[in-house]
């Protein structure tokens, strides 16, 4: 029995330092699993089989914002800021733009501090200010009558915070969390990136999509935010859907055609 005792002790201590070993791994190096954005050489030259336009929106004295704008083939419908996930770059996101402009849509994707040739360094209180810089850009410099937010995954909080105090026609979310620690599976969260938050605060029609297959963001932390809607909001869950893959399918499709009509 002793012996027993003392086995289940070593694995019980052995189990508590493996997780007090990844707590302070998670926390400490946090930027790294939170920002992974990689950076690209200001001569870059990007190929999308559409036509867009690059600008440099200036969000401080020493830094900018790489952001590019696909136009809809005829006369846009609306604009549509696209606010993307918490990975790579435009060279990778920009590929999702005909999914708007083929709706007839202009879109205007930016790269966040760090990310592709955008300069300065990520943090949660830069991307809330950065977006509402592009948000100003845009009412600025390109023409347009109807106005949606896009966000996804961590772009999702971003999102949600820029709509709270500022006018659009629709807020729409894919793959959501309701707070960034979801993510992190219980790991010690430095940043909040919370969509629970502001949700509540959001006054237009709120559109969120999520899979029921995602392993990066469970479905479990996007329910969270559905008592949270407005009767007129919609939360759309996606059978077989997992993170990056929703607009493979065709509920997805469906639900965005026809939010944006």
């Amino acid at each position: 029995m002793r012996k027993r005792l003392a086995l289940v002790g070593r694995i019980a201590a052995t189990v508590g330092l493996i997780y007090l070993t990844t707590f302070g791994v998670v926390y400490i190096f946090q930027d790294q699993f939170v920002f992974q954005g990689k950076p690209l050489a200001q001569d870059f030259r990007f190929d999308f089989g559409q036509p867009f336009e690059e600008h440099f929106i200036k969000v401080s004295n020493q830094d900018s914002l790489h952001a590019i704008l696909f136009k809809a083939a005829a006369d846009a419908r609306g604009l549509i800021l696209y606010f993307h996930g918490n990975a790579d770059n435009l060279h990778r996101w920009g590929t999702y733009a005909v999914d708007f402009t083929s709706l007839g849509y202009d879109v205007l994707m930016i790269d966040y501090r760090g990310y592709g040739k955008s300069s300065g360094q990520p943090g949660e209180t830069t991307f809330y200010q950065d977006a509402q810089r592009v948000y100003d850009w845009a009412r600025d410099h390109i023409p347009h009558f109807k106005l949606v937010i896009y966000g996804r995954s961590l772009g999702a909080a971003v999102a949600s915070h820029l709509a709270v105090n500022n006018r659009a026609a629709l807020l729409f979310l894919e793959t959501p969390f309701d707070e960034l620690k979801a993510a992190l599976y219980g790991m010690p969260a430095r940043y909040t990136f919370s969509n629970q938050e502001t949700i509540p605060k959001v006054t237009c029609r709120i559109v969120i999509a999520h899979g029921t297959n995602d392993w990066v963001i469970p479905l479990r932390s996007a329910l969270r935010l559905k008592p949270l809607l407005k009767p007129t909001d919609s939360f759309v869950v996606v059978d077989g859907g997992g993170h990056n893959d929703l607009r493979h399918f065709e509920l997805y499709q469906e639900t965005l055609r026809a939010a944006l009509r």
